[in-house]
């Protein structure tokens, strides 16, 4: 990978309902990729960045949406989102420790 390094590729994993669930069920694991990187390079920055072996990437490109503030309008930008599965066996942790904080005593 000479014009685009690993850090590049992956921008950043989504954590929302859905995909803690798709995490829990399924073994996958969703990121906010470069619009521009194709399934191979996203598979080898996942295995070479989070040392894991990786089954198969899906992607899925959104187009931003048109919006206003009073009377100029808009554009968000395009991204692209990759849900990578992970081979049988394969797990990260993306928040280490999370599980062991104990709720503020009162």
């Amino acid at each position: 990978m000479k014009a685009k390094d690993i850090h590049s590729i992956l921008r950043r994993p989504l954590v929302t309902e859905k995909s803690t669930a798709q995490k829990e069920d399924n073994n996958q694991i969703v990121f906010m990729v470069r619009r521009d990187s194709n399934k191979i390079e996203i598979r080898s920055a996942v295995e070479k960045l989070l040392n894991t072996k990786v089954a198969s990437v899906n992607t899925v490109i959104y187009r931003g949406k048109a919006k206003r503030v009073g009377k100029s309008t808009g554009q968000r930008s395009n991204w692209k989102k990759a849900i990578v599965t992970l081979a049988e066996g394969s797990d990260i942790e993306l928040f280490a420790g999370v599980d062991e904080l104990e709720p503020a005593a009162e």
